[in-house]
């Protein structure tokens, strides 16, 4: 009856963790040859871990990465000019904890989005906030906000996320008020919080995509200078793994 009650304690207190570890531990014969304070720190350490993963869930949900990627899954293999000992400092999250910014950029099927989604989930996993867009649903989302009246509510979220990844920077041309929402974003990141922006542009171009010479210099300024530079080659990995399956799938 005791052990019923404390079970009902520990979720009326959120402590599910340690309640589902206690009910593991009463389940197994072996949980009686542990001393109480043996017993207890694996009831603790439960908690815990149940707790980080909980809050991991949470994370990944909110940072809606398109991609389900880790570092841990990268290929190395492929011949595209990936520098490892660059990726792991990076998932290491020194960068986001110092509000730097990462640019990854190559030609299409390289595999940048996959990069950027495993150091937004590396992010997520050392408790950073991340968010990942795709440039043009940003932009569409900005200019929503700008005409319902959410446009400041938006940009003070943007501006406490920890890592905002922008991914296919430079696909489309930009409008004028379209630039004018992009550096309100870096300028409310710049040396405040991450930023990640993937792109088949390459850098050099960066300037002549903006158009506009004033906004193009305020915006690069913020966003490339210091920055953190992958610079991808080869052909579409899309592709090659496509051509792969087609001759595994071949009859001898």
């Amino acid at each position: 009856m005791l052990l019923h009650h404390t079970l009902e304690r520990l979720h009326e207190m959120r402590l599910r963790g340690m309640a589902e570890a206690l009910e593991e531990q009463l389940e197994t014969s072996a949980a009686g040859d542990l001393s109480f304070e043996d017993r207890l720190g694996l009831l603790v350490e439960r908690e815990m871990t149940w707790r980080d993963d909980r809050r991991l869930q949470r994370l990944l949900q909110v940072a809606r990465l398109r991609d389900d990627a880790s570092i841990e899954d990268v290929n190395f293999r492929a011949p595209r000019g990936l520098d490892r000992s660059l990726l792991m400092r990076l998932g290491s999250g020194d960068w986001i904890r110092h509000h730097q910014v990462v640019l990854i950029v190559g030609p299409t099927g390289v595999g940048k989005t996959y990069l950027a989604c495993a150091l937004g989930q590396a992010a997520c996993r050392r408790g950073y906030a991340t968010r990942y867009f795709r440039m043009g649903r940003l932009l569409s989302e900005m200019a929503l906000a700008r005409a319902d009246g959410s446009y400041a509510k938006l940009l003070t979220r943007l501006a406490k996320t920890d890592l905002l990844i922008l991914d296919d920077w430079g696909l489309a041309p930009l409008a004028d008020a379209e630039r004018r929402d992009l550096l309100e974003v870096l300028e409310d990141r710049y040396d405040r919080r991450a930023t990640l922006v993937t792109s088949q542009l390459p850098i050099e171009h960066w300037h002549e995509y903006l158009a506009s010479p004033t906004l193009a210099d305020a915006i690069l300024d913020r966003l490339v200078h210091g920055a953190h530079k992958m610079i991808l080659k080869g052909g579409s990995m899309r592709k090659t793994e496509a051509t792969r399956r087609t001759r595994d799938a071949s009859p001898d």
